[in-house]
């Protein structure tokens, strides 16, 4: 079996965001697919089950990773009857994550997949938005830098309008700030933009005003995990 564990959003988040079959699962589980060996070690580590993390076999999978190199492990699972987690940087592992290699080749080589429950900041960020839940679109990272990204955003505006289809994405923490401009600058003031930042911690923000009002008082979200979404009140 594949196994697709979300991992906490936020640190110290683990015990309200972890279901429980999640640590008898790593507690019985040798073999890891991770984006970033420190962060998995720490995961496991807070889960406190007892395992001993330097007897565990750990795998890095990142945007960098040789795909056949993948598959080969991925076969060798297949082999020799064995299971395996993989483990997001944060959150959903194969969502805006190079997770899904790996489960594009179990089900290549019909190693079974399951995908655990837990927290997503793209869900999170939709449920609080007050947004249409019923028809959206994830769109990921959004071009580096303008004029692209501007031309982005005045697209998804347009789609917004005309389908009333609930708009997500994001953007690399430590460039959060150069998105969010952006986005004051292409909006219209009417358009409704959430922010959906820091989730699950105690200081997390998940406010849905129009643009006019985010530039009254711009959020302070440089190297914050985010999710950025516009949308309408129905």
């Amino acid at each position: 079996m594949l196994y697709l564990i979300p991992t906490p959003l936020a640190p110290d988040a683990a015990a309200s965001s972890v279901v429980p079959i999640i640590a008898e699962l790593v507690k019985n589980t040798p073999y890891f697919f991770v984006e970033e060996l420190r962060t998995a070690r720490r995961f496991i580590s807070s889960l406190k089950t007892g395992v001993v993390i330097d007897e565990l076999v750990f795998w890095e999978l990142n945007k960098d990773s040789d795909p056949q190199k993948v598959l080969k492990q991925i076969k060798f699972l297949k082999t020799n009857g064995h299971s395996a987690i993989v483990l997001s940087e944060a959150g959903c592992p194969g969502i805006a994550d190079p997770g899904a290699v790996a489960v594009k080749f179990a089900h290549q080589v019909g190693l079974p997949v399951n995908a655990l429950p837990g927290p997503n900041s793209m869900v999170l960020t939709l449920m609080g938005s007050g947004f249409n839940g019923q028809a959206f679109t994830f769109n990921g990272y959004l071009p580096v830098g303008n004029p692209g990204r501007v031309a982005k955003l005045k697209e998804l505006e347009k789609e917004l309008y005309r389908t009333n289809t609930t708009q997500l994405f994001m953007e690399t923490p430590y460039r959060n700030m150069q998105l969010f401009e952006s986005m004051m600058q292409a909006l219209a003031p009417e358009t409704l933009v959430c922010v959906g930042a820091n989730l699950t911690a105690p200081d997390q923000i998940l406010i849905t005003k129009p643009v006019k009002e985010w530039k009254k008082d711009l959020p302070k979200l440089h190297k914050i995990p985010a999710i950025f979404a516009i949308g309408l009140f129905n």
